[in-house]
Parts: structure tokens; sequence; C-alpha cells
């Protein structure tokens, strides 16, 4: 099973190369389109179309970005809430039937406070979680049901419920969903396809595949991961972290000027996933050879902050590890079934993904898979990690 690539497409030009988020900024036609189809160039699988209270509409903006691409597709951040789950669930089977089958769907249910208050919800986290539950419920029975139905829940009600359009992508398209609460965790194993956390140290990574697998095998579910990282690349590893460190201070020396998503959260962690990730950078600044937190503790992890600093063919090496760690012991094909990579220079870090980075990644999970009938996979994945956790720093190799 492949390794889907992700991207995230931004609606107007960046200020510099030492972007945070994309997503806000007003509005330009021309570089959504030509951002649009350098991802589609380049060789990603899908992007991410973002999501906060102040930005474009994430709809109108995958619908238009469709129009312009070849086989892109498009992760869609939706809130739950303020748009009835019925009517969510005809605009993403309309989107997904327009374009041949290349709609996903991410569901933010945690965010911050302030962000949802500014569009009048005021529901605490915990119960936003809880409504993310019903409505995803609604949502896939919209998708698949045959029949009128009626639904009567805690925060919906709704008579002689009918769609006259389902998805293409049947039963329904991949629902994607992150967070680290109990309430995100426990509503995601029930309901949700992908379970997409940031980058953090394998170790942790790993702890955290085997929780959510435990959850979601209690429902009868088998979920698949996404990771999502900042790669910084040159052409030598010494150019590479140099790199890392002139952005780290345009970042600093921009101040909140960088942080429009979260606010000033500078050296305060965003939410539970960036305490986590900032007790880590207070560890050390390094894990696991090259993933480097000091950006994620200068913003306050406000989203993907956490970076794979590099040549290609190390970072490539290092997202491999990642999908490594998805690989069952007795045999088969990784569960981690995504990755998504985007740089600070949000357009040309695009260009050198495909030309540079995404042809390693597939080439390696290629390789990985070849194998993976072998009952042995998982023993290589083990003692690679093993290997890695002990300092190597060499790339992966797939034997026999």
């Amino acid at each position: 099973m492949p390794l889907d690539v992700i991207g995230m497409i931004g609606v107007s030009p960046p200020k510099d190369d030492s972007t945070v988020h994309v997503i806000e900024g007003g509005l330009s036609r021309q570089f959504l389109e030509d951002f649009s189809r350098a991802h589609d160039e380049a060789g990603f699988d899908l992007v991410l179309v973002g999501y906060t209270s102040t930005s474009a509409d994430g709809w109108s903006v995958a619908t238009h970005a469709a129009s312009v691409t070849e086989r892109l597709g498009y992760l869609v951040a939706h809130r739950p809430g303020f748009v009835a789950p019925t009517l969510a669930a005809r605009k993403a089977a309309t989107f997904d039937q327009l374009s041949g089958g290349r709609f996903a769907l991410h569901i933010i249910a945690g965010a911050s406070d302030t962000d949802n208050q500014r569009d009048g919800d005021y529901l605490p986290k915990a119960e936003r979680y809880a409504r993310a539950g019903e409505y995803i419920d609604v949502m896939r029975r919209t998708w698949t049901s045959t029949e009128p139905f009626d639904h009567d829940g805690p925060y919906y009600r709704f008579s002689n419920v009918r769609a006259d359009v389902q998805p293409l992508q049947q039963p329904s398209p991949p629902v994607f969903f992150g967070g680290s609460s109990e309430e995100a965790l426990e509503m995601g194993a029930q309901r949700c396809d992908v379970y997409a956390i940031y980058a953090e140290p394998r170790a942790a990574v790993a702890e955290r595949f085997g929780d959510f697998r435990r959850r979601a095998a209690a429902y009868g579910r088998t979920p698949r991961f996404s990771i999502s990282v900042r790669p910084i690349l040159g052409d030598t590893e010494g150019e590479a972290w140099d790199r890392a460190h002139r952005i780290l201070g345009g970042i600093e020396a921009a101040g909140t000027d960088k942080l429009t998503v979260a606010g000033s959260h500078r050296g305060m962690p965003y939410d539970r996933g960036g305490e986590r990730m900032l007790g880590y950078a207070a560890a050390s600044d390094v894990h696991d050879e090259r993933l480097w937190l000091k950006i994620a503790e200068a913003t306050g992890a406000p989203g993907n902050t956490s970076c794979l600093v590099g040549t290609p063919e190390q970072v490539a090496d290092a997202i491999l590890r990642y999908y490594q760690l998805g690989m069952p012991a007795g045999g088969g094909v990784s569960d981690v079934g995504y990755v998504l990579i985007r740089g600070f220079d949000p357009f040309n870090d695009a260009v050198d993904f495909g030309r540079e980075l995404i042809p390693r990644i597939k080439q390696g999970v290629a390789e990985f898979d070849a194998h993976a009938p072998h009952a042995a996979s998982g023993a290589r994945a083990s003692a690679a990690y093993a290997a890695a956790d002990a300092g190597a720093d060499k790339p992966l190799a797939v034997t026999d």
C-alpha cells in the first residue's frame, strides 16, 4: 500500500522564507492556482486546506484549486458545528463526484477556544469532541443510506434525511482527525479513518501509535496514521542546519506577527500537543539524529512546527523510519499511510520537495513494501529502529 504525500496550499503569497502559517492573509486567485499546480506537478498526492475563523473559506478554495489541477487530492479541514452535518455530507459528496474522487476530510474539533468563539461557538473543548462524534455519524449515514432516516441526538435532530448525491469514494472519503486529549482519542478511535499527528521523537510516536491501535481495536476498527513534519533541506547537512537557524532567526525577529493562527503564544504551549512538544524541546533541541524542535519551542508549537533537518537523502531516511514504525511484527505493510510535508518557503519548498524528497520517499516505501509479505519484515523494522535510537545515522536498507 503506497504512502501518500500531503502538502499544504495557502491563499496568498508569503512575505518571506520563514513562514509559519499559509492559510491566512487575504486571497490571491493567481497565487492559489500557481501554488496548487506546483503541488500537482511535484507529485504530491493531496494538499491540506487549512481552517481558521478569519481565513478564506476552505471548501471554496479547494473547489477552485481542484478545477485547475489534474490529479491532486484535497484534504479539507472542517470544524463541526457551523454547518449542519447533512449539508456538509452533501457538500463533500458533491466535491468528491465533481473532482473524480479527490476529496478527504480533516475534522478539527479542538482548536483554540478563542478561535472558535470568533465564529460563535462557545462549547467547551470536551463537548466539541462529543458533538464531532455525532456529526461524523450523521455524515456517514447520509453518505451511505439508501432510505430516508431520522436522527435525534444530543446535538442534532433531523427528520426524513436523504441525499441525491453520494461520494464517488465508497463507502466514504477518508476522514482524518488530530488531537491528544482523552475526548479526542475516543472520538477518533470510534469514527475516523486516519489519526494525524505531528512528528515527535520516534519512541513517543511508537507509543502513540500503539495506544491508538488498541483504542480503535476495541471498536473493531483498524486505523491508519499520518505524520506531519517540516523538512529543511540543504545540499550538505551543514547547509541545512545553517538554513534552519536562519529560518528561526527570521521567526524570532518577526515576533508575534508570525503567530497569527495562535496569537501570542511565544514560550507558551498553544494546546496539549504543544505542551508535549515543548517538553521534548526542553529535554533536547535535537532528537533522533535530526528532529529539530527549536521552532516549536519559539512559537509555542501552534500546528506543524517540528522539523527534520538535513540533506534530501537524510530527511527521506528519517521519514522512512517513521513509516517503519507502522510495519507489523508478523509481516505486512505499514499502517502509516500518509506523510504531510511543507516548508517555510512554501512555494519553492514544494517544488524542491517534488524534485529532491518525494521520489526518495516513494522509492524507499516501495522497497519496504516489496518485502512486506515476509514475516521478517517486523524484525527488520525493530532492528532498524533500535539502530537509529543507538545513534546510527546511516541510510536504511531493506534486506531479505
